[in-house]
């Protein structure tokens, strides 16, 4: 039997990890790949919007990734997940898509950030891509609760959209969808203006879908806290590279690897940092940018657009630099200081 990360190399000692088995592994569109993971403990119940965290391998060092769980709950005794093929990614994708049935792996348990509110007058979802797999079990919910929805499905082509004969069929002309390759793009500021003054937005998708419907959801006045988002901050503005970072408050320069995080180069070189999601939402591993001598990619929710303009602070977690080195403190400073 194959062998994932065991548990001494799970990368995230804070969190519960627990051992699991593959069960199955196919392909629901041409570049996406689902999979179903039993754990040894049994599946639990989730909410809809629940992701899970799979600890994974990447040239021999041990990280995370997280995964939108697939529908409102297990399937017989198993999470579902869909993998998208990410070419520029940082490798993930690529070692769990090359999971087989009967590997090991380590999962966390289902943790909730984006779960679905009841009780609002009307709701829109958006999916870009890979984004449909948490909208699919909201839509369930909505579609089995008998509320006001519309699901707007955005992506390249039909082949890249995993679950749309299931979602056509479940919907009908609730379903929306937005094939670029066909000349059918996406207006977000248009859907928005459609939705009920008092409706609420919950998207899946990458930065510049995400981006979009925060400036036109904010240029509308509407209530912030009717606008949520889900984000793994897997993509950015630029491709990943390799990019050197000068620690001014450690006198050192550390080396980040295309395939690294910052926070990840920063813990191999022993320098220190408090972190908590991964996921560029918390803001706790925020570092302060001394010099930029290329460019800041943000990958965080957490910094305003504001402050991202201002180029003075990193969430180290996810955010990365192109085209030259930057300087950072990461506010150590000795007690005899």
């Amino acid at each position: 039997m194959a062998t994932g990360v065991t548990p001494e190399l799970a990368p995230a000692p804070g969190r519960h990890w627990s051992d699991a088995v593959i069960r199955s592994a196919r392909e629901v569109a041409s570049d996406v790949r689902m999979i179903e993971i039993e754990p040894s403990a049994g599946a639990h119940p989730y909410p809809t919007g629940s992701h899970l965290d799979i600890a994974v391998e990447i040239d021999g060092l041990p990280d995370l990734r997280s995964y939108s769980l697939i529908g409102e709950g297990p399937v017989d005794g198993a999470y579902r997940i869909a993998v998208k093929e990410i070419p520029e990614s940082r490798g993930g994708s690529v070692w769990v898509r090359a999971l087989e049935p009967g590997t090991d792996v380590q999962i966390s348990e289902p943790l909730s950030n984006f779960e679905l509110q009841y009780g609002r007058a009307e709701y829109l979802l958006i999916a870009g891509g890979i984004g449909i797999t948490p909208l699919w079990g909201m839509a369930h919910a909505l579609e089995r609760h008998g509320r006001p929805f519309r699901l707007l499905y955005a992506a390249h082509t039909r082949e890249q959209m995993p679950f749309l004969d299931e979602l056509s069929e479940l919907l009908g002309d609730r379903l929306e969808l937005f094939v670029s390759a066909e000349g059918n793009r996406l207006d977000v500021g248009e859907q928005i203006e459609r939705l009920h003054p008092d409706g609420e937005l919950y998207l899946c998708g990458p930065l510049r879908l995400r981006d979009a419907a925060i400036r036109e959801w904010n240029a509308r006045g509407r209530r912030a806290d009717r606008l949520q988002f889900e984000t793994f901050a897997s993509g950015g503005a630029f491709a990943p590279e390799e990019f050197l970072v000068r620690v001014r408050d450690r006198g050192c320069e550390v080396n980040v690897r295309r395939n690294r995080t910052l926070l990840d180069a920063l813990k191999d070189e022993g320098v220190d940092m408090m972190w908590d999601c991964l996921r560029g939402e918390c803001g706790l591993c925020a570092a302060t940018v001394v010099e930029v001598e290329g460019e800041l990619d943000h990958r965080d929710v957490f910094l305003s657009e504001e402050e991202k303009a201002e180029r003075g602070a990193i969430i180290t977690c996810v955010s990365r630099a192109v085209g030259g080195p930057i300087t950072i403190d990461t506010g150590f400073r000795p007690e005899a200081e």
